[in-house]
């Protein structure tokens, strides 16, 4: 398992918050997601072998939300 935590601009309220959450728990291969509104990040913990880092920046992208 990895797990990466990413900055994610854009998010503002509880809807941001599991907009994200179900978009990148979705994902085969992603077993924890945990979303930060105060810190602006994302947890991700996640199998490499399952599912690639851009794939999950890309889910949060989809929603409308800028990695960085």
């Amino acid at each position: 398992m990895q797990k990466e935590t990413l900055t994610v601009e854009g998010m503002s309220c509880g809807h941001c918050v599991k907009a994200i959450e179900d978009s990148v728990g979705k994902l085969d291969g992603v077993k924890s997601v945990q979303v930060s509104l105060e810190d602006k990040k994302v947890e991700v913990e996640f199998n490499g072998s399952q599912v690639m880092l851009d794939d999950i920046k890309e889910a949060i992208d989809d929603q409308g939300y800028d990695v960085m």
